[in-house]
């Protein structure tokens, strides 16, 4: 949005220095400045250096808020500072800890009861202003002296409050937020403990005090809003006097527009409404005794659910899960349902015709009830399976299998003739018990047998021999071409 031609800029621009400090300066050579620009102006004796935090119509605003007349005491602007400017400006800024850390040293030592809390050097190191901050009123003339000796700069003592020494110092406050005397508070009002009766705050000095150590400047920004709250609220000065016994004023919430009160030997505390407090007074004024602190109020007749779903209610799903989780929890009965299905249920249904049927005569008894019943016989499953198979291959079927002989019926094992022949070149069964026993080998030939491993240790058993896995080739292998691996 462009500026219209007749209209010409305000010439006067708010000047930020170190602490927050802040002044007005006018613009004579009507320089193009903006938010942040450092400038080189005029102070008495000599040039400072500052940065532009406002200028245009607000500066204007500013100047009516903090009663700054607009006439030829303000100071003008020189020029935008350059790097030289800047330079200097630089190594003024670093003497000026060095500087507080040997004033307090000088303050120690001369015995002042006064608290250095900041050191300012002028952008031409002409001069030094010292902030301090004292209960009393201190004779600090030995001190000039002294500080005017060490340093060779012109002294400027200035005392400022608890309150402005926090702001110049900064820091983060108890809501988490930069504190507001350093970074927008300017004005700093009294503070009371009364305007924390009002909030209905703990009257703790540790959670009502602030940096500096006074009230918070915070607790007079809402205080106009409870006072306005409070007007409608009445003050109960003595306990309501009730049937059950005398009820006190234990909590009030202003904005709720309820009160809590308990009886003695209660621990229970009863909300009450602040319009039902007002009829309590005005009954207890003409010497009646209520009867209970807060009256029951009527239910309201619930909507008939039928007549809502018909309607479309909003609130229909939620029941309808609300109606699932108490499903859940408690089984259905077999007459319970909703109001629709009920009515649905009590509806006549038509009945179907069913033939008359022709009842028999009780005293003779048919065939069937004489017979006796039969029992099923047991199936075995897996018999069943095995005769279903077919015979396995190279196995006579089972008809065509001779009967084995029972196991009682047959002959002792010793009685019984050989199964086959003999095998050619082995001696009968009787020789080779009857044989004696080889001699052992000497030492040296060949591994010993098991009977002479015994007369050498008679406890240990004789080792089982293990079996040489097969080497040649299977029959079925012989015709089968040789494996290559490709």
């Amino acid at each position: 949005m462009e500026l219209p031609v007749s209209f010409e800029e305000f010439d006067i621009v708010e000047i930020r220095f170190k602490g927050g400090r802040k002044d007005f300066y006018r613009n004579d050579n009507r320089i193009e400045l903006t938010t942040g620009d450092a400038v080189v102006v005029d102070v008495p004796n000599g040039h400072h250096i500052g940065f532009v935090s406002l200028k245009g119509e607000l500066v204007r605003l500013q100047m009516m808020k903090k009663k700054v007349d607009n006439n030829e005491e303000i100071r003008s602007i020189y020029r935008i500072a350059n790097e030289k400017d800047m330079e200097k400006f630089n190594e003024v800024r670093d003497l000026e800890g060095t500087t507080m850390y040997r004033s307090r040293e000088i303050i120690q030592q001369l015995g002042l009861k006064m608290k250095l809390s900041d050191v300012e050097y002028q952008a031409d190191r002409s001069k030094a202003t010292f902030y301090y901050s004292a209960d009393d009123r201190v004779d600090f003339r030995d001190l000039i002296r002294k500080l005017a000796e060490e340093f060779k700069v012109r002294i400027e003592m200035r005392q400022i409050s608890l309150r402005h020494e926090a702001g110049r110092l900064g820091g983060i406050g108890s809501c988490g937020r930069e504190l507001c005397c350093s970074t927008w508070l300017t004005d700093f009002k009294s503070v009371s403990t009364t305007a924390a009766r009002y909030q209905n705050l703990s009257l703790n000095p540790s959670k009502l005090s602030g940096q500096c150590g006074r009230l918070k400047c915070c607790l007079n920004y809402e205080l106009e809003t409870y006072m306005d709250a409070l007007k409608d609220i009445p003050t109960v000065n003595r306990p309501l006097q009730t049937k059950q016994g005398d009820a006190v004023l234990q909590k009030t919430d202003i904005f709720k527009r309820m009160m809590w009160f308990g009886y003695k030997g209660d621990n229970n505390w009863y909300a009450v409404p602040v319009e039902r407090v007002q009829e309590i007074l005005e009954q207890n004024a003409k010497g009646v005794a209520v009867d209970t602190l807060v009256l029951v109020q009527e239910e309201e007749p619930k909507q008939n659910e039928f007549v809502a779903q018909v309607e479309g209610s909003l609130e229909r799903l939620d029941d309808k899960y609300k109606n699932k989780k108490k499903k859940k929890k408690k089984k259905k009965k077999p007459g319970a349902g909703t109001q629709a299905e009920q009515v649905v249920a009590d509806a006549p249904k038509p009945q179907k015709e069913r033939p008359e049927r022709t009842p028999e005569p009780q005293g003779e008894k048919t065939e069937l009830d004489q017979r006796p019943r039969r029992q099923k016989p047991f199936k075995n499953k897996n018999r069943e399976d095995r005769e279903n198979r077919g015979p396995r291959e190279g196995r006579e079927p089972r008809e065509g299998r001779e009967q084995r002989e029972p196991r009682e019926a047959r002959e002792p094992r010793e009685q019984r003739e050989p199964r086959g022949e003999q095998r050619e070149g082995r001696e009968p069964r009787e020789r080779r018990e009857n044989r004696p026993p080889r001699p052992p080998k000497p030492e040296g030939q060949g591994a010993a047998t098991p009977a002479a491993n015994q007369e050498r240790n008679p406890e240990q058993k004789p080792k089982k021999r293990n079996r040489k896995p097969f080497k040649g080739k299977k029959p079925d292998q012989e015709s089968k071409p040789p494996r290559t691996d490709a």
